[in-house]
């Protein structure tokens, strides 16, 4: 045998063990890669996902509860056959109807189950009423269950046979001020609507449902596997997610991460992720527990979808032309062109995993880790822009219901519970400070009989300009507020005796000069308490409400301020 054909020989035999070996070291080295990379975007995909849902979800919620605590509805639902209050009530559904989403709502009454429901064609307008709860129908279970449990909120997703419709529902107790269950309120989401711009995003690869706590599935993109009214369903009969797969291992493994996460009782960010076989296929899933609604969200990631292997395939012949060329290129060819990327992108993939969006130079060579690179980069900077937006839009959208909520949609005035916050912080300074501040409490005298005389608009109106009334007569530092019906509150700090009679009489004087220039006079009663540092809102109130009750017994359209001694007297007339 010549030296020529050994040599080849010898050659050939190094190229094909170097090949062999090149090519499992690949095949290794990719799909660790592949893994690694995927765990990162499952978690992110999982957190992309749930802030998606959650964007859609925190306004309706937060307008949902805002309906139940409505004190028109709270007033009518606790004496629902009152014509008046039911017209009233209407109204303010109505009103709630055109900010909602999907422009519907319903509300359901536990006094006599009367069912009220407008959608966004406005179909029933002027017959809300739809139908009667009964107990004994399985189709009304849902009410009656959820009154039962007594949960303040609810996601349910449910057809309604006697509307036709299937939705996602969003169902929010209405108690009174006693805490009592009068009722329920909410608005419903399309469910194909719905499926389409949250689960059924159309990206190949990728594949998202979410659960309840329980694991029935709630929202997927085949309706077959949707576990409706699972509120009324006993355990063993629900669409759990261990349906969407054959392997017990796996099924094991998915309900195995659902009680991770409960046991962390939502810690906020938690993912848990697993290797799945679904339809014969290896998914990455994530998992993430959404504390605001009671569900999951699952993610499960064809990676060699997302990730086929075949893209790192032409590194195969960097190999065999690198072992042509020398041995030795080989080695320096491996060590600069792949190994030393795939380390750096390895630690940028660690810090991106911790949160840190700062990451270190990123070598980018001439070929697909290259690309890879690029591509990584450009995925951490999505991801930190999308980061970015999405705490900015929480964070505004949680300021505006924090505004919505202590805010009077009528007047324009603090509500009850603005005010209520406001006289706790001057309670607290008034203890820390030493000083006095003021509390004015007035009504509008024979208001109900104006209302029933000229109707709810024009009581509407006379509300509106007694707001405006008000805000003309105090101090830019004062805070006036609408306490509820045709009462209104003001705070006055600083204050003093004579500063609270000078202010509440011009407040009654103005009343009744401005309202004579309108063409319908009213007056009003005004009952004051100069607060000491050391009372509380009780004795407050109820002081105010003394003297308010005191300026009405002296024949209305006055003044009486009550006095440290807790007697009244009447400065004005």
């Amino acid at each position: 045998m010549s030296l020529k054909t050994r040599i080849l020989g010898l050659a050939a035999t190094l190229i094909i063990v170097a090949a062999s070996a090149s090519w499992l070291a690949y095949r290794e080295l990719s799909e660790d890669i592949i893994e690694r990379w995927g765990q990162q975007v499952a978690e992110i995909q999982v957190r992309y996902d749930s802030a998606r849902l959650l964007q859609s979800l925190e306004r309706e919620i937060g307008l949902a509860r805002q309906m139940a605590n409505s004190s028109t509805l709270i007033q009518w639902a606790q004496s629902p056959d009152n014509p008046d209050l039911e017209a009233e009530a209407i109204r303010q559904m109505e009103s709630f109807r055109s900010n909602f989403r999907d422009n519907s709502y319903f509300v359901a009454l536990r006094k006599n189950g009367h069912y009220y429901y407008n959608n966004a064609a406005n179909e029933y307008a002027g017959n809300q009423y739809r139908y009667t709860l009964d107990a004994n129908k399985p189709e009304d279970a849902w009410f009656f269950q959820l009154i039962e449990e007594g949960r303040d909120f609810h996601l349910n997703v449910n057809p309604d046979v006697e509307l036709g419709v299937t939705k996602l529902w969003i169902d929010v107790l209405m108690r009174n001020a006693r805490g009592e269950i009068l009722g329920m309120v909410g608005t419903g989401l399309n469910l194909d609507d719905f499926l389409q711009d949250i689960v059924d995003i159309g990206q190949d690869g990728i594949t998202t449902l979410f659960v309840d706590y329980n694991g029935a599935i709630q929202l997927y993109r085949d309706r077959n596997y949707i576990d409706f009214a699972s509120i009324i369903k006993p355990e063993g009969q629900k669409n759990t997610v261990d349906l969407l797969f054959d392997d017990p291992q796996d099924k094991q493994q998915i309900l195995g991460m659902l009680q991770m996460l409960k046991q962390r009782e939502g810690r906020v960010g938690a993912v848990e992720s697993g290797f799945v076989t679904v339809d014969g296929r290896k998914h990455l899933a994530g998992v993430a527990f959404l504390p605001t609604i009671g569900w999951f969200e699952i993610t499960l990631l064809d990676l060699n979808t997302l990730i086929p292997t075949s893209y790192l395939w032409p590194l195969v012949a960097v190999f065999l032309v690198s072992l042509l060329i020398s041995l030795l290129l080989f080695h320096l060819i491996i060590q600069s062109r792949i190994l030393r990327p795939v380390l750096a992108l390895e630690d940028a993939v660690k810090r991106l995993r911790e949160g840190s969006f700062n990451l270190p130079y990123l070598p980018k060579p001439d070929n697909e880790i290259g690309r890879l690179v690029d591509h990584f980069e450009t995925m951490a900077n999505r991801v930190q822009l999308n980061t970015r937006d999405l705490e900015q839009q929480v964070a505004h959208r949680t300021k505006e219901l924090h505004r919505l909520a202590r805010i009077d949609t009528l007047t324009g005035l603090k509500n009850r519970r603005g005010v209520d916050e406001l006289l706790a912080e001057e309670i607290e300074r008034a203890r820390r400070d030493n000083r006095a501040f003021g509390l004015i409490w007035l009504d509008i005298d024979h208001f109900k009989t104006i209302n029933d005389r000229n109707g709810h608009q024009a009581g509407d109106e006379i509300l509106c300009r007694v707001a405006l009334w008000l805000k003309a007569n105090v101090r830019p530092y004062d805070h006036p507020g609408r306490w509820g019906g045709d009462e209104f509150v003001v705070l006055l700090s600083p204050c003093d005796t004579a500063t609270l009679e000078q202010i509440a009489d011009r407040i009654r004087a103005s009343v009744e000069e401005e309202s004579r220039k309108t063409g319908l006079p009213i007056t009003v009663s005004i009952g004051g308490h100069l607060c000491q540092p050391g009372e509380n809102s009780d004795t407050i109130l109820q002081l105010a409400d003394r003297a308010l009750y005191a300026a009405k017994d002296q024949g209305r359209n006055r003044v009486c301020i009550t006095r440290p001694d807790e007697t009244t007297v009447s400065p004005g007339v």
